[in-house]
């Protein structure tokens, strides 16, 4: 039986909140004497944290393993632990208890070895250099993982290639679009050929064509053997990407499952989709207390003049019930469809929120 890629036991990250520090505390400090404090007191900030730290768990125990070959999705709304687990997972940060094996090779024990079988494209940070072109950039990075002579050069060959980046190569990767810096970051992390890839939000920011050619691209790692985690903030990507999704929500891992058995579960609940006038949560909090409701997510276009809003109900209450209660409350309603459940009304009915809240 092959060692699964990742693994993952009970994996728990605290941070320490910086104390705050108030103007009377700091003028009181200058002004006492170096033998103790003037108004007879100890001097001190009080014990366990009295002045204003505290202990903040952004991971709370969260298992899980990834067999070779698959494509696993992290999912979660912002803040529920997604990036410091990938941080945790990549050598990044140092959990406070639990440990993680990638390849069977133990994260905190042996970080260089680990570091040579992962390859990581993380979110929000720039993982190559702009002001490089993207060949350079390739050959860079390539010495650092010990790569060099012909070797290098077919391999930053055929990563060009693969990633249509051959004509651009020679130009700074700032003059790039998003697309292209998300597929010279992603070259990037293939280049020492690393059985485990890392990708947080891959496509996020991505025009339509974009992010589907790079979902196209992850589906043909995973058929060349690589196994790949994801996080993403689109549930259909996730829903076509994933074998295996596990939903996190304040540190802990609340649902684990493919996307299929996971929307299977939720047959017992309906799915209404509104078009309304107007939506508050005391609205779905009346029609909760009422028992017509389990769940509901609601959102707003920027630049539109109507809520979308999407509510679960038990399967004995009917549509008309629920419609003619919110109509009741003075609301108004354009359009409404019945619909099958998706992997986002899985998501909703778990954490009571979509997954971009």
């Amino acid at each position: 039986m092959s060692v699964p890629a990742l693994v993952v036991e009970d994996l728990r990250k605290e941070f320490r909140s910086k104390p705050k520090r108030s103007l009377f505390k700091v003028f009181r400090k200058s002004r006492r004497p170096e033998n103790g404090a003037a108004d007879g007191t100890n001097g001190g900030d009080g014990a366990n944290g009295s002045n204003g730290a505290k202990t903040i768990v952004a991971v709370d125990g969260v298992s899980f393993s990834v067999p070779q070959g698959e494509v696993f999705g992290l999912l979660g709304p912002n803040g529920a632990g997604k990036t410091t687990t990938i941080k945790m997972l990549s050598t990044l940060l140092r959990p406070t208890s639990g440990r993680v094996l990638v390849q069977g090779l133990e994260v905190e024990k042996e970080p260089a070895k680990v570091l040579s079988r992962i390859g990581t494209v993380l979110s929000g940070e720039r993982c190559v250099y702009w002001k490089l072109t993207g060949r350079e950039n390739l050959q860079y990075f390539g010495a650092l993982y010990g790569l060099s002579g012909p070797r290098l050069t077919k391999k930053i060959s055929d990563l060009l290639e693969r990633f249509q980046l051959s004509q651009r190569a020679d130009e700074t990767v700032e003059k790039y679009s998003t697309g292209m810096k998300r597929r010279i970051a992603l070259a990037r992390a293939l280049l020492h050929e690393p059985e485990v890839l890392i990708l947080d939000e891959p496509t996020a920011g991505l025009d339509p064509q974009a992010a589907r050619n790079l979902r196209e691209l992850i589906l043909e790692l995973k058929s060349e053997g690589k196994t790949v985690l994801l996080t993403t903030h689109y549930m259909e990507e996730a829903d076509f990407l994933s074998d295996r999704v596990a939903i996190i929500d304040h540190g802990k891992v609340i649902a684990l499952d493919s996307p299929d058995h996971l929307k299977r579960e939720l047959r017992q609940v309906r799915v209404v989709e509104l078009e309304a006038g107007e939506w508050r949560d005391e609205f779905g909090q009346t029609l909760k207390a009422a028992g017509l409701i389990s769940s509901w997510s609601a959102q707003r276009p920027p630049d539109g003049e109507t809520w979308r809003v999407v509510i679960h109900l038990p399967l004995e209450v009917s549509v008309g019930t629920v419609i003619k209660a919110y109509l009741e409350q003075g609301n108004s309603v354009q359009n409404l469809t019945v619909k099958e459940a998706s992997l986002e009304d899985v998501f909703i009915q778990l954490t009571g929120k979509s997954l971009r809240d």
